[in-house]
């Protein structure tokens, strides 16, 4: 079972960022804000870890938005 939360996604993608998160919007390209790939992989494991099990790269990857990856790990 995934413990994953909005805010949680938030606050690890400002930390793979350095940055506070406030400052990410989540409709933002976070290639844009400079994740790059390695950072991505790392929040892939994180989050795996958090159980997210079935999470693979791509599935960040083909939509690099907090938005999207809010509505494919986040389950309310």
């Amino acid at each position: 079972m995934s413990t994953l939360t909005a805010e949680r996604l938030r606050a690890d993608v400002a930390a793979a960022l350095d940055c506070p998160p406030a400052e990410v919007d989540a409709e933002a390209d976070l290639q844009d804000l400079g994740l790059d790939s390695l950072r991505v992989m790392g929040l892939v494991e994180k989050w795996r870890g958090a159980g997210a099990s079935d999470l693979e790269f791509a599935d960040l990857a083909e939509d690099p938005r907090l938005v999207a990856w809010n509505a494919r790990l986040v389950r309310s």
